[in-house]
């Protein structure tokens, strides 16, 4: 990741006062690209709501072996995607964001594994979300219901069952994808081998529903959000300063003090004066950055759905507690703690490992804080590759 080049003030190069002209979400004019599309069926939600039609948009590695015994389900952060591999380009708008450890020779292997990521339900990146059509034709927008971790579930279940899959030889995920990894392990331990939890819990903490509702509020906020329905109005008149605002809250929090200290300090941005008012340090450029980045390529309503559905994270919730819940597990677990995670601390990932079973913990140890998840550890390439290997 870069810092912003030299600059003077918030001008229109600035993330969120410059989407894309189209807006974040994907479109069926983008371009399929690696993607596939499965129609899973109509879905009731754990809300009694129910979606007549629900898409899952995925990509796929690998050859599926005879006996289909073979399928590992990859499950994506909050702003990630099923593009695990590959370029960028007009259908993806971001290159793969785990090409460290899914690929030939990786420590996923998709030269013995056929490989599986689907956009997660509620996304915005070609799965039904709030962005796409409802049954009139017109795009969800506020009438999209609530989606829990469970729900998310469900849906990749019926795309299991789409395309004829008997079970995972693997499920893994991190952050966001590690909560729906471990729902997957509780709520169908018979249909997972193994399963791999990083950089995530078992339930959100009031740490997390803290700082996802302070990201709902910017985006709720922002002028051009006009209550979630603003897909008939020019990408520039949408949501997109809430929703970069959102992203640098969310931003801080993957990283750690230490680290942005060392990267920046209290450095101005270039030939930029922060006591005129106007110029910058290089830890606002660097977030604004992200804002920008974010803002071209994502939805704010996804964006609400998807953090909403991490504050309800919760696999005791009605299963008699965390306890009974997690005992349900039957998968061999690779559980993964990052050191300087201020997201989800070693001491929350313990909570969930210590109630399951057949488990292996590991700590990682970085400076980077939460998104050390996404970057090449060598720890967490062989500790996955242990978990694959046993």
């Amino acid at each position: 990741m870069t810092v912003l080049g030299e600059r003077r003030g918030v001008a229109a190069e600035l993330a969120p006062t410059a989407p894309v002209p189209d807006g974040g979400a994907w479109r069926p004019e983008h371009g399929a690209g690696d993607r596939r599309f499965a129609q899973v069926g109509p879905l009731t939600l754990e809300s009694g709501a129910v979606l007549e039609e629900v898409t899952l948009a995925y990509e796929t590695w690998g050859t599926l072996d005879a006996d289909r015994g073979n399928a590992v389900l990859v499950l994506h952060a909050l702003t990630g995607d099923s593009h695990v591999l590959g370029p960028a380009g007009p259908a993806h708008p971001s290159p793969g964001w785990w090409e460290e450890m899914v690929g030939p020779g990786r420590p996923i292997d998709t030269d013995r594994h056929f490989v599986i990521a689907p956009n997660v339900l509620g996304g915005c990146q070609g799965s039904t979300g709030p962005s796409s059509p409802a049954p009139d034709g017109r795009p969800w927008g506020s009438r999209f219901p609530a989606v829990t971790t469970r729900d998310q579930v469900a849906a990749e279940r019926r795309l299991r069952e789409e395309l004829r899959i008997p079970g995972w030889a693997l499920v893994i995920g991190g952050s966001m994808g590690g909560m729906r990894a471990i729902e997957w392990g509780v709520t169908h331990p018979d249909e997972v081998r193994r399963l791999g939890v990083i950089a995530s819990s078992a339930r959100a903490t009031a740490d997390q529903i803290a700082w996802n509702s302070a990201q709902i509020a910017a985006i709720e906020v922002d002028p051009g959000f006009h209550g979630g329905d603003y897909y008939h109005l020019p990408a520039a008149e949408g949501p997109h300063l809430g929703l970069g605002i959102a992203r640098r809250i969310a931003h801080t929090t993957y990283r750690t003090a230490e680290e942005l200290e060392t990267r920046f300090g209290n450095r101005p941005q270039g030939r930029e004066d922060p006591l005129d008012g106007q110029g910058r340090h290089q830890i606002t450029s660097y977030l604004d950055h992200h804002a920008a980045k974010l803002a071209r390529r994502f939805d704010a309503n996804s964006y609400l759905t998807l953090a909403r559905s991490m504050s309800t994270h919760d696999v005791g919730r009605g299963r008699g507690g965390l306890e009974a819940a997690l005992g349900r597990v039957r998968a061999r677990t690779l559980v993964v703690a990052i050191d300087s995670d201020r997201l989800f601390p070693p001491a929350l990932v313990d909570e969930m490992a210590e109630h399951i079973e057949h488990v292996d913990r590991h700590l990682a140890r970085s400076p980077i804080g939460h998104d050390a998840f996404l970057t090449a550890h060598p720890g967490l390439a062989e500790w996955i590759s242990e978990l694959m290997d046993g």
